[in-house]
């Protein structure tokens, strides 16, 4: 959706498969009874200075020595330059860098090896059909060397997760935030909080066992008690973030909303710096709700351009001011627009009164910039005439005026709304963290609910507790889950 700024370009595996020229006669069966090895363009599809195809699994070596003719690997983790051959008919391919990573000192933990070569789609498919004709190697599927590097411990779930968000990241906000959850501070906050709980289950199964012996000391239900109320309030403060990380992951609703003819279409033309929607002077031109991803300040925003809000005759109209209040009851931010020569209006005055001033539909999840457009239209030196006016800011759409102060304030509104990724605890950055983290917390409750009565079922919920934050971070089994994760991967990756 947003905007590329050279981030990997995802394809599908059977397109992939297409492309590469692999043998028929390629199985893709380990050669020595293990996983097989995967291999794949990891660079991204089309012409390029130099591509990168990696290899993962036992065959990664065999593979080294096969396409360079040698008798030994090269020396691991140092670039040496090789001629490159077909295995079969020892025909010439490319010259090229070749990188050996023996396991488990490499990204997925298994024998890799990385092929650096020149980028022409020749080459590429060439160097890749080779690769395919070697036994014991096929094909990777999308995102499968991450998943490997999950599956041997080398990256936590939510490090995976971090991982895709900085390969797809196209704002600097985007970029901060999910490096830092791919440096684990998410799974390491999860991890503690996980400790705690083992803990505290592991002193109420030593009460349940040995409080009749007289070898338990005193007061060991109460630290439990006080142990498992105090997760429990930070669990549910954690949770109270007004889903921030989310936000900047996915993109902010900014939505531009005004009378007809204010100059929204205008507006989000200008922000683009595209022509997004149709501008004409006649009323009423936009009747759909028109999108467009931008970067503001390094933060990531949907701008969303709606009708004029306005009483129309017109059935076609009337739906587009009903699709404008949904977006409007749907957004984090609104840019309020008016024309500013005409604040006096039926229309500008129901506008102020419904959306703008504190008595309309405003929340406070929801941010309201007031922009006077048509500046330039304002006699010099006089300011808009009209009904007292909360905060605002002046801005001719035509001559750009004012543009650099609007920019500003919304950036500040942004990042009101997304937070600043990098200071405060990781937030959560999808709705599956807070899913489990909610469980938890709910499964937390149940066990003072049930301390009282059951002490064997106040120990049950203590472990459903601890298996929903294992279910966040991966270390409990939940496969349907993570086959869409690394799904969303790129092949390669």
């Amino acid at each position: 959706m947003w905007r590329r700024l050279g981030a990997l370009v995802c394809v599908p595996a059977q397109s992939t498969r297409l492309c590469t020229s692999v043998p028929r006669h390629c199985s893709g069966r380990p050669i020595s009874g293990g996983r097989a090895t995967i291999f794949a363009l990891s660079s991204g599809q089309g012409k390029c200075g130099v591509a990168v195809i990696r290899t993962s699994g036992p065959a990664s070596g065999p593979a080294v020595l096969g396409l360079t003719a040698s008798r030994a690997l090269p020396q691991p983790r140092v670039a040496t330059l090789r001629l490159l051959r077909d295995p079969g008919s020892a025909e010439p391919l490319d010259r090229g860098l070749i990188l050996w990573f023996p396991g488990p000192h490499s990204f997925t933990g298994e024998d890799c090896a990385e092929f650096h070569v020149h980028g022409g789609p020749a080459v590429v498919s060439a160097v890749l059909g080779a690769l395919g004709s070697i036994p014991g190697l096929r094909p990777a599927e999308a995102g499968e060397f991450t998943k490997r590097a999950f599956q041997n411990g080398k990256l936590s779930l939510t490090e995976v997760e971090g991982l895709g968000d900085l390969i797809h990241a196209e704002t600097e906000a985007q970029r901060r935030q999910a490096l830092r959850q791919l440096q684990g501070e998410l799974g390491q906050l999860c991890q503690g909080w996980g400790e705690t709980l083992t803990t505290a289950l592991a002193h109420l199964e030593a009460y349940i066992d040995f409080s009749e012996d007289d070898n338990i000391e005193e007061g060991v239900l109460e630290w439990v008690d006080s142990t498992v109320q105090g997760l429990r309030e930070a669990l549910l403060a954690h949770l109270q973030d007004a889903r921030r990380g989310e936000r900047l992951r996915s993109g902010a609703q900014v939505v531009i909303a005004g009378p007809a003819n204010a100059g929204k279409s205008s507006l989000i033309n200008l922000l683009s710096r595209r022509p997004v929607a149709i501008v004409s002077p006649e009323p009423g031109t936009t009747r759909d709700v028109v999108e467009s991803a931008v970067d503001i300040g390094g933060f990531p925003a949907l701008l969303s351009d709606t009708a004029g809000l306005r009483d129309s005759p017109d059935l076609v109209e009337q739906e587009g001011v009903r699709r404008a209040q949904d977006r409007l009851a749907q957004a984090d931010v609104v840019l309020a627009l008016l024309d500013a020569t005409d604040l006096a209006s039926a229309c500008s005055r129901h506008f102020l009164e419904t959306v703008v001033t504190p008595g309309g539909p405003s929340t406070p999840s929801r941010r309201i910039l007031l922009v006077l457009n048509k500046a330039d239209l304002l006699p010099e030196g006089m300011q808009p005439r009209g009904p007292a006016l909360p905060p605002h800011l002046l801005l001719s759409c035509k001559t750009e005026a004012g543009l650099e102060a609007v920019l500003a304030s919304l950036k500040r509104e942004l990042a009101a709304v997304c937070g600043d990724p990098t200071v405060g605890p990781p937030v959560l950055t999808r709705a599956r963290h807070r899913h489990y983290l909610q469980s938890c917390c709910e499964a937390l409750g149940r066990y003072e609910q049930s301390r009282t009565r059951d002490l064997v079922l106040a120990a049950e919920e203590l472990r459903a507790a601890r298996r929903q934050l294992g279910y966040l971070t991966g270390q409990a089994g939940a496969e349907d889950i993570l086959e869409v994760i690394f799904r969303d991967f790129c092949i390669g990756k």
